[in-house]
Parts: C-alpha cells; sequence; structure tokens
C-alpha cells in the first residue's frame, strides 16, 4: 500500500506541475502542442503494451466492434479538455485552471446522482450546495462565469463517468483515443508545416524535443496512477488528488505571478471548505461503518 501511495502521490504532483512544462512550448499554438500530446502518448501507450504483451483487446475489437463507440465521445471530451486546458494554461489562466479541478469531484458525484441513480447523505448535498455558492459568487465578482474551469469540470466530469462504462482498461483505453486522435493530429500537423506555420522543427532543438516528450508527460503520471489506484483505498486517492489543483495554484499566483483578487480568495475559500466538508463527512462515516456494535 505504501508504493501506492507514493505512485499515486507522485502522479497527482506530476500532474500539478505540468503547466511550467506547456509553458516551455508557449510558442506553440494549443492546438498543436495537443496533436504533438496524442501522437507521441500513442507512441509511448504502444511500446508500453508491447513490452507487457497486452495487445489481445484488438482483437475483441475486431469481433466487437461497438466497443469503440463510448470511446469516440470519451476522446471529443478528452481533446476538449487538454485542449481548454492547454490553452489557458499557455494564456495566463492558471489559477482557473485549478479551480477547475477543485470543482471536478465534487461534480463528479453529482453526475453519479443524476445519472448512476447514487445516493448522497445529507453532509454531502450540503458540501455539494457549498460548492455550488462558490461559483455563484466567483461568478458575480468576475462578472462572467469562470468558462476555463466550469469547461474543464464538465469535460472532465462526462470524460470519467463515460470510462468508468467503458469496456477496456486504462492502458488500452488510451491506446484507443490516442489512435482516435492519431490521424486528426497528424492531417493538422502536417497541415501547418505544409504552410511553414508549424513549430516543430523550426522553433529549435529544445522546443521540438519538449513537443516529443509531451508523450512521457501525459503517459507517466497515468501509468502511476493506474498502479496507485489498484492498491490506494478510495479515501486516500480522494485525499491525495487536490494535490494537483493546489500545485497548479501556487504555480499560477507565486511562479507567474497571476493576479488572485480578495474576490477570488473568497470563492476559492468557498469552495475548499466544501471539499472539506465533504471529505469530513467520509471519514466521519466510515468511522461510524467500522465502529464495533454494543
Amino acid at each position: 500500500m505504501k508504493n501506492g501511495a507514493l505512485a499515486a502521490l507522485a502522479a497527482y504532483t506530476l500532474w500539478g506541475i505540468l503547466p511550467i512544462y506547456w509553458k516551455l512550448v508557449e510558442q506553440a499554438p494549443a492546438p498543436e502542442i495537443l496533436s504533438h500530446r496524442a501522437i507521441w502518448s500513442l507512441v509511448v501507450v504502444a511500446i508500453l503494451l508491447s513490452v507487457q504483451r497486452q495487445w489481445g483487446f484488438l482483437g475483441r475489437i475486431a469481433r466487437q466492434p461497438a466497443i469503440l463507440v463510448p470511446f469516440i465521445g470519451s476522446t471529443i471530451l478528452l481533446a476538449a479538455n487538454w485542449l481548454i486546458y492547454l490553452w489557458a494554461n499557455n494564456n495566463g489562466h492558471i489559477v482557473e485552471v485549478s479551480l477547475g479541478y477543485f470543482i471536478n469531484p465534487l461534480f463528479s458525484v453529482f453526475l453519479g446522482v443524476l445519472l448512476l441513480r447514487e445516493r448522497l447523505r445529507p453532509g454531502q448535498w450540503a458540501a455539494i450546495a457549498l460548492a455550488l455558492a462558490g461559483v455563484i459568487y466567483l461568478t458575480a465578482s468576475y462578472g462572467r462565469l469562470p468558462w476555463i474551469a466550469l469547461s474543464l469540470a464538465l469535460t472532465f466530469g462526462f470524460y470519467g463517468l463515460m470510462r468508468k462504462k467503458a469496456p477496456l482498461g486504462s492502458a488500452e483505453g488510451l491506446t484507443i483515443e490516442m489512435g482516435l486522435m492519431f490521424l486528426p493530429a497528424l492531417a493538422y500537423l502536417g497541415y501547418r508545416a505544409a504552410h511553414g506555420t508549424g513549430t516543430f522543427g523550426t522553433a529549435g532543438l529544445p522546443t521540438s524535443l519538449l513537443l516529443v516528450g509531451a508523450g512521457l508527460a501525459t503517459a507517466i503520471p497515468l501509468i502511476l496512477f493506474a498502479k496507485g489506484a489498484r492498491s490506494v483505498p478510495l479515501s486516500t486517492l480522494g485525499i491525495l488528488q487536490y494535490t494537483a489543483p493546489t500545485l497548479q495554484f501556487l504555480i499560477g499566483v507565486v511562479i507567474f505571478h497571476e493576479g488572485f483578487s480578495h474576490s477570488q480568495a473568497v470563492g476559492f475559500t468557498i469552495i475548499w471548505a466544501a471539499l472539506l466538508l465533504y471529505w469530513l463527512e467520509g471519514v466521519v462515516m466510515r468511522r461510524r461503518q467500522m465502529a464495533p456494535a454494543i
């Protein structure tokens, strides 16, 4: 369990510091970074599956092509999430990106209630209501919807829902998703190269190597997370997952000096309080269930 927790923590830490990596290639537009991320991620997971000899799922897909249907939806959602994330990250909105990933767990819980008929306890409903109040407050203080945060929470929330119901494991599913992105990504990069607007190969060797490294930057946290998720209790993962948006938030404010107003501080605090309430409610209920009957 200790190794699993360390693997999960490493995954969330890497996800948390990735904004720095994407800033290093910010001269490339978000769709180009996304395309490289898809292509080189496919290379990485293909090598991984070859080493582990886990290509048997392709035969299953050949016999049951309907397996691909949910992955078409999940691929669209993942591509949209990555595109919004990359654009926001490289255009001075890392703080709002972190807000999206703070909101996401509670939105996922709400989706479970709405679409999977899962039941919530009063304390969990209170946490969701408090988070909603925080979003409403931020909307009022911004004078606009925090669309980046909400878009990230929505796309990743629905993505998680589709992957939960998908019939393949994490590595196999990621391979399918990257495979579905591959040809559009390759076509886009080919178009930019043909018109002399591509970044790869023209912006210097370091930038080109970083674009290739996008595959490892994507795949390594996913591999570590998969290892951790198999051996770590869900309650532990629930705590560890806030490592990523916390680091994103700190990177945005401390390293890249993004503005953080008093009204934003109030809104974030309300949402952090909602997350704390949800976690504490879960801890209390688990202790009650484990307490010996008298």
